[in-house]
């Protein structure tokens, strides 16, 4: 049976990669910070971890990592997306591949180089998968993870915080899954930069993979 269509193609469909980049670039030449994600994956974990950047879009994340000195891996389902990311960073590996289906097998490119220290999932990856595919692909990503290694991710849970007409994930679904993907939770917060959750339309949570 074929896989529903991504929430995130349905609103920016297959040619997002430049617009999403220029859009950035602006934010960037107009003073905004544009690395908050980067510095809090920075300050849980040393340089030298690995890490991946899934929906990494345009490597923003992934690429800011690697330049303080981390082993960067991206992943997104979106080609035009990638095609902007291995332009800016062409030795960094990027990949093209469905979070919903990373499977199990050690085989599949994602999995190729070994266990991560990090997942991060940050811009409304979660929220942004195909509808029914969340849970599986949060038990995939937390599967990549060694043990003791950390799942961070961040996303909108109303509609002022997601470019969806309604919300799709709550943070009782979302813990549910990583619970199930073997996933306990450390830390949760309103923002990137590290504010305390305080019940708001956004929240950043770091769950970590049980040790053996």
């Amino acid at each position: 049976m074929r896989e529903p269509r991504s929430r995130w193609a349905d609103i920016a469909g297959d040619d997002a990669g430049e617009r999403y980049a220029e859009r950035f670039a602006r934010l960037a030449e107009s003073g905004a910070d544009t690395h908050g994600e980067a510095r809090l994956c920075a300050e849980l974990l040393p340089p030298g971890a690995r890490v991946l950047d899934a929906g990494c879009g345009t490597g923003r994340v992934a690429i800011r990592l690697a330049e303080l000195g981390y082993d960067c891996v991206g992943v997104d389902l979106d080609a035009s997306m990638l095609d902007v990311a291995r332009r800016a960073a062409p030795r960094l590996p990027w990949i093209l591949a469905d979070l919903s289906d990373l499977g199990d097998g050690e085989d599949h490119a994602v999995r190729k180089g070994g266990s991560f220290d990090m997942v991060v999932a940050a811009g409304n990856v979660i929220p942004l998968l195909a509808p029914g595919t969340e849970a599986r692909a949060v038990a995939g990503l937390a599967a990549l993870l060694r043990p003791g290694g950390l799942l961070v991710s961040g996303f909108g849970l109303d509609t002022a915080h997601l470019p969806l007409a309604s919300a799709t994930v709550t943070l009782a679904d979302y813990d549910d899954w990583c619970r199930a993907s073997g996933l306990t939770p450390l830390r949760r917060l309103a923002t990137w930069d590290g504010a305390p959750y305080d019940g708001g339309g956004y929240a950043v949570s770091v769950h970590t993979r049980t040790a053996a």
